[in-house]
C-alpha cells in the first residue's frame, strides 16, 4: 500500500536491496515485489514450508528499511489479538472514579483500547512492512474480517471508530495452503508462489548465509538436499536445514564433507526417524 509522495524504486535497486540483506531472490520474486510497490497491493505468498515465505516479508522490512510488524496466525486466533481489545479492568476503575465524582466518563474512548499489531502497522507514522502469518491457520470469519484493510485500507472497531492508513504500508500474507482462502482475499492481493529453489540459487542462498564455507562443500551439501526433496518424507528438509547441514560440518571440522562426514551429519536435516532411515537406504546405500 502506497501514499501519494513516494520515490520510484526499479527492479534493479529491489534485487541489489534485498541480496544486501542475504535473501537472494529470483525474478518472480522481484517482478512481485515491484508491482506491490507500484500499485499499492498486498502479496499473497503461497509454497511449502520451508522456502523463505517468512523470511521474505522481514527481508522486505530490511532492504526497503521500513519498520515491520507481524500477527502469527493460529486456529482460534480472534479478532481481538489481531486488532486489539478494550481495557476492561481500566474501564472497570474509571467508571468507579467517575460515579464516586458523579462525573461522565466516556470509556470507549482510544485511551481504553489495546491495540494489537495490525492496527499498529496502520497508524504507525514511518513506512512499514505488515505480515500476516500462516493466514490459513485462521477460521473464515478472522480473514473475512480483513477484507477491509486489505481492499479499504481502513479497520472499523466497534463503540471506537475506523481507522484509517497512515503510512506507505506493504502487506505480506503467507500460506501453508491448510484450508482454501476466500477469493475475495485473492482478489484483493498479488500471487506469488515460492517452491524450493533451483540448485543454483540455493548454492547462492547458503553461500550469502555462511559465507566462510568452501564452495565444493555447498555445492555437494545442496546436491543431496535436492536427492533428499524428491523423496517421499515426513517433513521435507528446508532451506534453513541446508543452512544447518552446512554449519555443522563447519563446526565438526568436516569441511572435505566426505561421504562418511555427510552420512554421520544428515541426521540435523531430518526430523524422524522414519526420514532417516529412507535417507539412509535410498542416498547412502
Amino acid at each position: 500500500m502506497k501514499s501519494g509522495n513516494k520515490k520510484t524504486v526499479t527492479t534493479e535497486d529491489i534485487k541489489n536491496a534485498l541480496t544486501r540483506t542475504n535473501y537472494i531472490p529470483d525474478d518472480n520474486i522481484i517482478t512481485i515485489l515491484f508491482l506491490s510497490l507500484e500499485l499499492g497491493k498486498p502479496i499473497l505468498v503461497e509454497g511449502p514450508p520451508g522456502t523463505g515465505k517468512t523470511e521474505l516479508a522481514k527481508a522486505i522490512a530490511r532492504a526497503l528499511e521500513r519498520d515491520f510488524f507481524r500477527v502469527q496466525c493460529y486456529e482460534g486466533i480472534t479478532f481481538e489479538q489481531m486488532v486489539g481489545e478494550w481495557n476492561y479492568q481500566r474501564q472497570l476503575l474509571h467508571l468507579e472514579m467517575s460515579r464516586l465524582k458523579e462525573t461522565d466518563q466516556d470509556v470507549f474512548s482510544e485511551e481504553f483500547f489495546i491495540k494489537r499489531p495490525l492496527i499498529q502497522a496502520f497508524i504507525n507514522p514511518k513506512p512499514t512492512v505488515m505480515l500476516i502469518d500462516e493466514i490459513d491457520k485462521a477460521d473464515e470469519e478472522v480473514e473475512s474480517f480483513l477484507l477491509q484493510a486489505l481492499g479499504e485500507k481502513e479497520i472499523t472497531v466497534n463503540d471506537l471508530g475506523t481507522f484509517t492508513l497512515k503510512n506507505d504500508l506493504l502487506v505480506v500474507l503467507t500460506s501453508n495452503s491448510q484450508r482454501m482462502l476466500l477469493d475475495e482475499t485473492r482478489d484483493r492481493c498479488l500471487f506469488l508462489y515460492i517452491d524450493y529453489p533451483t540448485l543454483e540459487r540455493e548454492v547462492e542462498i547458503v553461500k550469502a548465509l555462511v559465507p566462510d564455507a568452501p564452495h565444493e562443500m555447498v555445492e555437494k551439501v545442496v546436491g543431496l538436499i535436492q536427492k533428499i526433496r524428491k523423496l517421499d518424507l515426513v517433513k521435507i528438509p528446508s532451506i534453513r536445514a541446508t543452512v544447518d547441514w552446512v554449519r555443522t560440518l563447519l563446526a565438526t571440522g568436516e569441511e572435505d564433507a566426505s561421504n562418511e562426514s555427510l552420512e554421520k551429519t544428515v541426521r540435523v536435516v531430518l526430523k524422524s526417524e522414519e526420514d532417516r532411515k529412507k535417507v539412509d537406504s535410498r542416498i547412502f546405500r
